[in-house]
């Protein structure tokens, strides 16, 4: 297996930390007691928790919740389990274990949202939730309730090694080697970092349809930073690994890979020149640079935007808004990858959507309401971060489509521009569809071939004009895993062959 299909340089550490912990009780472990972190093992997974809440009652919650009237109501219910250990400077800094649950009630009452939720579930509390989620649809009828009936779509998760049965020595042992790797990969790497995250997330989904899912997500993020320094420059480099998978993705690619590709970026990284800035062409490496159509146009084709009518893309289903031999799919189906959903947070099955193929656009990605707002079929992308949230329409693996070209000839027929080889992450605004990008690993383009490294070089446009000026696709198509932040924060995967993008804004550092 490449590396570079599931692996990616960005986010913070800190940032990375407060976002993968999801709330509920946290129990820290100190160095010292890392070798007992094995007490809070023995086989945690939900059997036996809230998931086992019985379907009579939650009926008799989804009544509750639309007797003042509404559309549609729904309950979830979520229980987590996790681990996450921490190693810097080759010393383990933290330990947690981490134990989440809880339940959310929704009303929709025409494009009216009333929401709540209890860390406890059981049914007084689920009723209250119930009673003040239904406030949203006060003084009209009660609304209807379908009986809850099993549904059972396909799973697109294997699972070979559980997690809750890998003893704490092993996922200890995986930290150990990486950070070996890294350390030994180079003399000027100077330090690593470990983060090490696993958890199950058990999931049950009911409304007033008459949907009844049940399903466990076990789901591994491991990252590895390296900071080289020659005494005149220094660079902190970042790779990380995340599937939905249980630990058998240690088999896949191993944890030196990671820590090397990590190490190899940070010594390249040494020599790195001040980049320059203007318009120029730039050719973007495979993989993790998919980020850049996620946020310049994923985010404008996710539909509550859409549905109040602002937004890049509003009203141009069926017109070209790109270039030939540009498509861009979301799908939710890509066996065990980060963004798999098997079905999404409302209970609606993952799907594989083309958003725009040969460059015209075919639709967006919606939830439950944006669906109902613009009379489109529902595609899968209600999406939660917690039981604390209302889902809203986020997207799962978005990629470019595989091309026909070259990647080497992409290249070589590239007289001048910017080569990068990673971005660190960007923003965009979904409504005018303006973009920024930090580079963190590019080189100079000069005749062809990739010359010396570059710093500082970010890149800046609207999402209409880089689709519309790619003009090279390659055939070789990979991935790498991130996390998405909207208001809430998302798993999601990225991924893009080499691309060419002919005239973009580059801003750099160079005086």
């Amino acid at each position: 297996m490449r590396l570079n299909q599931f692996s990616v340089r960005d986010i913070p550490r800190r940032r990375f930390l407060g976002m993968t912990m999801k709330g509920g009780l946290a129990v820290a472990v100190t160095p010292a007691l890392l070798s007992q972190l094995t007490s809070c093992s023995g086989g945690a997974s939900s059997s036996g928790t809230v998931l086992d809440t019985d379907r009579d009652m939650l009926s008799r919650v989804l009544k509750k919740a639309l007797e003042k009237g509404g559309d549609f109501s729904e309950v979830y219910i979520e229980n987590r389990i996790s681990k996450q250990i921490v190693m810097e400077e080759s010393k383990f800094r933290s330990g947690l274990y981490g134990i989440s649950q809880g339940a959310g009630v929704r009303v929709i009452s025409g494009n009216k949202t009333g929401y709540a939720y209890t860390d406890i579930v059981d049914e007084e509390r689920l009723m209250r939730a119930a009673e003040v989620a239904a406030y949203v649809a006060s003084g009209g009828g009660a609304g209807t309730v379908v009986s809850l009936t099993d549904t059972d779509y396909k799973s697109f998760v294997t699972v070979q090694m559980p997690l809750e049965q890998i003893a704490d020595e092993q996922r200890i042992e995986i930290i150990k080697r990486a950070d070996q790797a890294a350390l030994s990969y180079d003399p000027r790497i100077k330090m690593a970092m470990v983060d090490y995250y696993d958890e199950v997330r058990g999931r049950v989904i009911a409304n007033s349809e008459g949907l009844y899912l049940r399903d466990e997500l076990p789901m591994l993020f491991f990252i590895v930073q390296a900071m080289s320094s020659d005494g005149k420059a220094r660079h902190m480099a970042r790779e990380r690994l995340s599937l939905h998978s249980g630990f058998e993705m240690f088999s896949q690619v191993t944890p030196e890979e990671v820590a090397q590709n990590a190490a190899r970026e940070a010594v390249a990284m040494l020599s790195a020149e001040e980049a320059p800035a203007g318009i120029m062409d730039v050719v973007m490496q495979n993989g993790w640079g998919g980020v850049l159509v996620h946020e310049a146009v994923g985010h404008p084709l996710e539909a509550d935007n859409i549905a109040k009518g602002i937004g890049a893309f509003t009203g141009k289903v069926g017109q070209k808004v790109a270039s030939d031999c540009f498509t861009m799919i979301d799908d939710g189906t890509l066996p065990n990858y980060r963004g798999t959903v098997n079905y999404d947070d409302e209970g609606t099955p993952a799907q594989h959507n083309v958003l725009i193929e040969n460059g015209v656009l075919n639709g967006y990605m919606n939830d439950i309401l944006s669906a109902r707002q613009l009379g489109m079929k529902r595609t899968g992308n209600g999406r939660r971060e917690s039981f604390r949230y209302i889902p809203i329409p986020r997207m799962t693996n978005t990629f470019i489509a595989q091309g026909k070209d070259d990647p080497a000839e992409i290249l070589a027929s590239t007289k001048k521009g910017i080569y990068v080889q990673s971005l660190s992450g960007g923003s965009v605004n979904p409504v005018t569809g303006m973009f920024n990008f930090t580079c963190r690993e590019a080189y100079l383009i000069e005749n062809g071939k990739k010359t010396v490294p570059v710093r500082g070089a970010t890149l800046i446009g609207s999402c209409m004009d880089v689709i519309s000026n790619i003009d090279a696709v390659g055939n070789d198509l990979a991935f790498g895993p991130g996390i998405c932040g909207k208001g809430q924060s998302a798993e999601v995967t990225a991924g893009q062959p080499t691309v060419r993008i002919r005239g973009i804004n580059v801003g750099g550092s160079k005086a």
